[in-house]
């Protein structure tokens, strides 16, 4: 019975969050509706999970036909993204063009179907990460791109975040579930500890980059105010859920991110290129040492973690001696069905990833699939440092994105679609090629002429 009255009073929360924080209220299109859909679906469960009350299995079948419900819908939102991005045409243009490793990364992906065993399976999940890059076009061309971001992931993030107490608390058939090994797990709106562990990490950071953002400014208006305690209710939610999930990595990366946000908003040293690079590459290098090389190993043991980080060492030995081919893999998200699947039903438990996101690349698109993603991991983090000369606050946002997908993916596969870590990962590499936010009134001659001129200097 105490279960409708907690629905009921977080219903009154989540919209009590969604009235108190308005404090960015920028010139934003009805059209972000669309990724707000993208997103919260990304970030919890496909939507038949939520009619049928399950979550699909892993089995081949399944992967290969996928749900028709699922495919419909979110064919249906890129359906309506095409038609409002129809409208920016010119925007969207410059915006590709200014990002040629994502383009030449997702181009191999595609090329992959024709030696992968399922190409209609590598269609169809092509089209779908397809879809990311089209949520996020929808964001960044916007009038106001900074004040659509906040809002998106704003309001995505005060509806999952409660929803997740909720169903843990009260609802313990949806927010709870049980290990192959019968240990319990909270998973919240997402289907498992490590799910629900990544959107408090993404959206944590959010709450904490928009609330630091707020109680810098001296004389703060009664909207601003609200905002500050509708964020800081949020990020309670957040530290409270991430304690309880016990998904340590996702809780290291919120540490190492929030360090990032917290240091570059309290000291102007740390805003340079070079002492920012020196710590992104020493919580990178730290992290590799200790998941990775095996070195500093103790570290793990302070996280609760053993050193074979709950048997993903053999799993990577297991998986790497079965790829398919070193030099361009199985083929785009091709390595997890057929016969490779009972394999490893059997060597594994059921596994349907590798827990490591490089590893996943190379067995899906061997090293030519990692020089691509390198390719744009460089270029990506290139085109942060020239975001942090032009826009400080928006690049401390991004180098934090960029260090949780880095390390996120040493023990988690998150470089593919439908994953909120490579949907913000995006986010922060990709170049804009105009700076200044439009004001209103602002004619398309203007815009034009503004991306000519940031092209020039680019």
């Amino acid at each position: 019975m105490i279960a409708l009255p907690a629905t009921v009073l977080t219903l009154i929360i989540i919209i009590t969050l969604f009235r108190m924080d308005r404090s960015d209220q920028g010139r934003v299109s009805s059209a972000l509706w669309v990724p707000f859909a993208w997103l919260f679906i990304e970030s919890s469960r496909p939507v038949s999970a939520w009619i049928f009350l399950n979550v699909a299995g892993n089995t081949t079948n399944a992967y290969i036909d996928g749900s028709p419900l699922d495919r419909n819908i979110l064919t249906a939102l890129m359906a309506i993204g095409l038609y409002f991005l129809s409208k920016r045409s010119r925007r969207v243009g410059a915006i590709l063009r200014s990002n040629p490793a994502i383009l030449l990364y997702f181009a191999f992906c595609l090329v992959s179907l024709t030696w992968a065993d399922y190409p209609f399976v590598v269609a169809k999940r092509w089209i779908r990460s397809v879809g990311d890059v089209e949520m996020l076009l929808i964001v960044i061309t916007q009038e106001d791109r900074l004040a659509a971001f906040k809002r998106l992931f704003t309001r995505v993030g005060y509806l999952v975040i409660p929803t997740s107490i909720l169903l843990i608390r009260f609802y313990p058939a949806l927010g709870r579930f049980y290990s192959r090994g019968g240990a319990p797990e909270w998973t919240g709106v997402g289907t498992d500890k490590n799910a629900l562990g990544m959107i408090c990490m993404i959206y944590g950071v959010v709450f904490l980059w928009r609330w630091l953002d707020l109680y810098a400014v001296r004389k703060r208006s009664s909207k601003q105010k609200r905002s500050l305690i509708a964020l800081g209710c949020a990020l309670t939610m957040v530290i409270y859920l991430l304690l309880i999930a016990n998904s340590q990595t996702a809780f290291a990366c919120f540490v190492m991110a929030s360090t990032i946000i917290v240091v570059t908003a309290w000291s102007t040293k740390w805003r340079q290129s070079v002492p920012l690079t020196m710590m992104v590459a020493g919580m990178i290098g730290l992290s590799y040492c200790v998941l990775i090389a095996g070195i500093g190993t103790w570290l793990l043991t302070l996280l609760g973690r053993n050193p074979t980080l709950t048997g993903r060492t053999a799993v990577w030995e297991t998986l790497l001696a079965h790829a398919v081919n070193p030099w361009v893999g199985a083929g785009y998200e091709n390595f997890w069905i057929g016969e490779r699947v009972e394999l490893f039903n059997r060597l594994l438990g059921g596994l349907n990833q590798a827990h490591n996101g490089y590893i996943e690349i190379y067995l899906n698109m061997g090293f030519t699939g990692l020089a691509f993603l390198g390719v744009v991991l460089i270029s990506g983090y290139r085109n942060i440092l020239w975001e942090l000369r032009h826009d400080r606050m928006v690049a401390r946002l991004k180098v934090a994105f960029f260090v949780i997908c880095v390390i996120y993916n040493f023990t988690e596969a998150s470089f593919k679609m439908m994953s909120p870590v490579w949907f913000t990962f995006l986010w922060a590499v990709m170049m804009v090629p105009y700076r200044r936010q439009l004001k209103v009134g602002t004619s398309v001659k203007a815009l034009e002429m503004e991306q000519n001129l940031a092209g020039l200097t680019t």
